[in-house]
């Protein structure tokens, strides 16, 4: 009874601290292992460290997966309606963005960078939205921007660059513009570190490839065919088989384009604080997807392996204590019930998101028995505590991992008649979380494709975003 006393005691004296404003600061393709206060020690993230230092960090954090290629719409809609991409994959249309619940109740709202959703969403949910890049990626030097106007439509498209640099400047325009007295509510989806792998000189020049460590889990190619095609995108950005020299390389830029937006976020936050409001924002720092970058054989996010499906997710400012870390299992589609509850409103009542508030009093929390994720009708995953099943049906196969003692997903331990017993299980939950979540597509087909693939049949090609430093580096033999 005293532990329960406390505990309310604890919840309330928390809450009466509760923040005024939200900033949301959503990186593109950020592996969680990139960063320092994820155990990264060469990437370059200080801001972001420093926003772990001074609130809580959760190890945990997923998305729950993608119909296409393209990761970031579907995650993109899961993070603002707080549903699961199940029941509206990338589509907000119809659906209430946590932008438009506080626009109605009383806040401005502001939007700067990738919007890969519909427009008029935009126009929807916020009060100003300049620069707003719609569509999956762009050249980072000549990034497309368009402007919301009063009536509801936008300008033409202008060319912008860098990126990074024109998201962080206008967002850092809007906090000159906010009236003091109201609260808002800040979005700032940046296209960084997303390919293509083309940092500012200042930022490649941090960096030396020959230094840059290789992934536990290297491989030169996939030992096997995940039962369709491998020529996404994301996989022609690096040649076959993979090289350490061009994994290196590609690391050394990915990092440029990290600790640009690090040091752009600080200069946001420092925005913030020279003009007073630092004090009661709410600052949620976390990632669309992850990325394999040489992982498993793989360049791009379009697997359920944890370097794809595991995000970085950051909460700091009032009512966020220091220095924590919570290994609970959560989706990021839980901030927007996050967010509604320390802000003192009531969340939609048909998200499928929870918030996770508790977890800033009780760091052991834990919200869900699994985790599911997937990618398109060919990738099925479940985890329980640090068991994880991954099902391919179009090879019929199943891996398992023991991720406390095998985090890289290297040992597949489903030959083993020691875990018979946690294989039924896992695959008893994967068909209970499809239920839940309607997701009807077939743990077994009837036509299965055969493991084997030949990376030379691939015909690589650049698309249109890519800069000709970039096809000279890696698409001329």
């Amino acid at each position: 009874m005293k532990k329960i006393l406390l505990l309310l005691f604890t919840t309330t004296s928390l809450f009466a601290q509760k923040p005024k404003n939200v900033i949301i600061f959503f990186a593109d393709d950020l592996r969680a292992s990139a960063l320092g206060c994820y155990g990264n020690n060469y990437v370059k993230t200080p801001t972001i460290d420093s926003l772990a230092a001074s609130g809580m960090r959760f190890t945990n954090t997923y998305i729950q997966g993608s119909h296409h290629g393209a990761l970031c719409a579907p995650s993109r809609a899961m993070l603002l309606t707080g549903k699961t991409y199940h029941k509206i994959k990338d589509k907000m249309a119809g659906h209430e963005t946590i932008a438009k619940r506080l626009k109605d109740r009383g806040y401005e709202t502001y939007m700067t960078g990738k919007w890969h959703n519909e427009m008029e969403v935009v126009a929807e949910g916020f009060s100003k939205a300049r620069n707003v890049m719609f569509g999956g990626m762009s050249d980072h030097h000549k990034v497309y921007c368009r402007d919301l106007k009063e009536d509801g439509t936008f300008t033409d498209v202008t060319y912008k660059g860098f990126s990074t640099d024109i998201f962080g400047e206008t967002m850092m325009e809007f906090i000159d513009e906010h009236p003091k007295d109201k609260p808002f509510f800040m979005y700032l989806p940046f296209t960084a570190p997303h390919d293509p792998r083309s940092p500012l000189p200042k930022y490649e020049a941090m960096y030396n490839p020959e230094g840059m460590p290789l992934p536990a889990n290297f491989m030169p190619s996939h030992p096997f065919s995940f039962g369709h095609k491998m020529e996404v995108r994301d996989e022609n950005l690096a040649p076959y088989p993979r090289t350490p020299d061009v994994i290196r390389a590609q690391w050394a830029e990915y990092a440029g384009l990290i600790t640009h937006m690090d040091e752009t976020i600080g200069k946001v936050i420092q925005k913030l604080k020279s003009t007073g409001l630092a004090e009661n924002t709410l600052i949620v720092f976390l990632s669309d997807n992850g990325l394999a970058m040489g992982s498993h054989g793989l360049i791009g996010k379009q697997s359920a392996y944890e370097h794809c499906m595991n995000v970085p997710m950051i909460f700091s400012g009032p009512s966020v204590p220091q220095g924590e870390v919570s290994d609970a299992k959560l989706y990021t589609l839980d901030v927007l019930p996050t967010i509604a509850e320390m802000l003192g409103i009531e969340a939609p009542s048909d998200i499928d998101g929870y918030s996770i508030t508790e977890s800033f009093v009780n760091p052991e929390k834990e919200y869900r028995k699994s985790i599911f994720t997937s990618y398109m009708n060919h990738h099925r995953a479940i985890r329980v505590g640090d068991m994880k099943m991954i099902r391919y049906p179009y090879i019929d196969k199943t891996v398992l991992y023991d991720l406390k003692n095998d985090p890289h997903e290297l040992n597949d331990l489903s030959g083993d008649p020691a875990y018979t017993g946690e294989l039924k299980a896992l695959w008893a939950e994967l068909e209970n979380q499809q239920k839940i979540y309607g997701d009807k597509a077939p743990l077994t087909v009837r036509d299965i494709q055969p493991l084997e693939w030949d990376f030379r049949e691939i015909n690589r090609k650049p698309d249109q975003w890519q800069p000709q430093s970039v096809i000279e580096k890696y698409f001329k033999d």
